[in-house]
């Protein structure tokens, strides 16, 4: 059996290899409590409890975002970013940080996404990724639209650094969203599409989060139990553009 002080570095040997990316270190050792539930749903979630777009057998963009929760004056919160209005895809849209997988970041099927998700991070917002534990790895889904594969990687931030947009012409700016702003019902919304796509969204920071973000957001709070009722027949429409 390893000694308490064993047991202490060893968590902190795991911490530091998932906050650098190098090993892809993936564990839930030491997480404030608050966060036992995100990091409990993240073992037993099943792809289908995510959403209904999964990826296609062969084919598609490898990818990965991170989610980042960490904890600022108003408690629990997450990382978001908003993307430039003149990018190809997903333009003007906030987002969790994040991109398609480089050769570097190495297998798509091992631990490729853990460190694309921080390199991304890394790029997009100026975060440092030593201060970021890994702690969960979801199931791969799919965004039609631009054809990507991408894993949702969560991470702790455990030692917060500065943050803000390194390239405007990839990101308009980058901003932090109290966990109590996305669980109050009046911040939340339906957005309906002029295709007939309906889905959840969220009225915060001076933003609508919506789309492939926002179901994943939405379904984290489910399955975490942070879910407050809220009126889903209130909706904001989309344009065709969007």
């Amino acid at each position: 059996m390893r000694s308490a002080r064993e047991q202490r570095h060893g968590e902190e040997a795991d911490v530091r290899g998932a906050a650098t990316g190098r090993d892809a270190a993936v564990t839930a050792e030491g997480l404030p409590e608050w966060l036992s539930p995100v990091a409990r749903a993240a073992a037993t979630i099943e792809p289908r409890q995510l959403s209904r777009f999964l990826p296609p057998e062969s084919g598609g963009r490898q990818s990965a975002v991170l989610i980042l929760f960490g904890h600022g004056p108003r408690g629990p919160e997450l990382l978001l970013m908003e993307r430039a209005g003149t990018l190809r895809s997903h333009a003007g849209q906030p987002s969790f940080p994040g991109g398609a997988l480089d050769p570097e970041d190495g297998d798509p099927d091992g631990p490729g996404p853990v460190r694309a998700a921080l390199r991304e991070a890394e790029e997009e917002t100026g975060l440092d990724p030593s201060g970021v534990q890994v702690f969960g790895v979801l199931p791969r889904l799919y965004i039609p639209v631009s054809g990507f594969v991408v894993t949702p990687v969560l991470g702790w931030w455990r030692r917060p650094s500065a943050v803000g947009a390194v390239d405007q012409a990839e990101t308009a700016r980058v901003f932090t969203v109290p966990v109590a702003d996305l669980t109050d019902p009046a911040h939340r919304v339906t957005t309906r599409h002029p295709s007939g796509h309906t889905g959840p969204a969220f009225l915060v920071e001076n933003a609508l989060v919506w789309g492939f973000t926002a179901g994943v957001i939405d379904r984290l709070l489910h399955y975490a139990g942070w879910e407050i009722p809220w009126d889903r027949d209130k909706a904001v429409p989309l344009d065709w553009r969007s």
